[in-house]
């Protein structure tokens, strides 16, 4: 007959195998619980009130969570007040969508910047960050405005090119990130700026590239003397079928077909 203390249950309170010592029945303290391989445990501590920041934080780092804990660590009120734990919880790579999804809405804006520029956040919510903050943009005050045209990404930046302010206008077309492609869909789009094509037409780098240039011809806000020039260095084929389904005036695109005929059919001279 196993033998007890005082009527005790045979298995000690000091026995290392007792239940006291079994991880599924006590709790490991919170800065080792965040270090656990088990996801039950990892789950506990994700849902425990005690949990700070600072833990919280070590434990998003993790590139290996469970999907379970994430979404646990989502429902923990009083951490989800911290826009850090937001942004970390929106930039985990295992975060379920439903979790990461409807937060992203509620991020700052440069957060929604830096979620945007992230390469290993997915890209699906990357392009929800890049969604969410440009619907912010026209509620945005200059400054800020002018920030992003300066750092975001580039279709941040090419949403920013119809900005009524000059200043955010001239920075977004020095985003490093912005594209030729990028500009090109702005100049084509009926509700480009006089001010973005004007600007465009005397940008040193953007007004040398040749797709821009055809985008230029197509609008009617580029100036004759400009459409001129573009014209003129590309084939006279080119500007005439670009000259079909261009919105310049009548009188510039008459202006420009007279200047192809001084040219030569051939398009091999060098000016009008």
């Amino acid at each position: 007959m196993p033998h007890t203390v005082n009527g005790s249950d045979p298995l000690s309170l000091d026995d290392p195998t007792s239940a006291s010592s079994s991880p599924e029945r006590a709790a490991a303290p919170l800065p080792e619980a965040v270090h656990s391989a088990s996801p039950e445990i990892l789950t506990s501590a994700a849902s425990d009130p005690a949990l700070t920041e600072d833990l919280a934080l070590g434990l998003l780092r993790r590139s290996d969570l469970p999907a379970q804990v994430l979404a646990q660590l989502s429902k923990n009120s009083v951490l989800m007040k911290s826009r850090k734990l937001q942004l970390a919880l929106v930039e985990h790579p295992r975060t379920p969508r439903h979790v990461s999804l409807p937060m992203v809405r509620h991020l700052f804006t440069f957060d929604l910047m830096q979620v945007a520029l992230t390469p290993a956040v997915p890209a699906d919510i990357r392009m929800a960050a890049e969604e969410s903050l440009i619907r912010r943009l026209e509620r945005l005050p200059q400054g800020e405005r002018l920030s992003l045209a300066h750092r975001a990404s580039g279709r941040v930046a090419a949403e920013l090119l119809h900005d009524p302010e000059p200043r955010v206008l001239r920075a977004a077309l020095e985003n490093s990130r912005l594209t030729e492609a990028e500009i090109t869909k702005a100049l084509m789009r009926r509700d480009a700026p006089a001010t973005m094509v004007g600007t465009v037409c005397h940008h040193t780098r953007w007004s040398a590239r040749r797709e821009i240039r055809i985008a230029l011809l197509h609008n009617e806000a580029t100036p004759l003397d400009r459409a001129l020039e573009f014209a003129r260095s590309l084939p006279a084929a080119l500007v005439r079928e670009t000259l079909r389904d261009s919105r310049l005036s009548a009188a510039a695109k008459e202006r420009l077909r007279d200047a192809l005929e001084d040219r030569g059919e051939d398009g091999r001279e060098e000016g009008f």
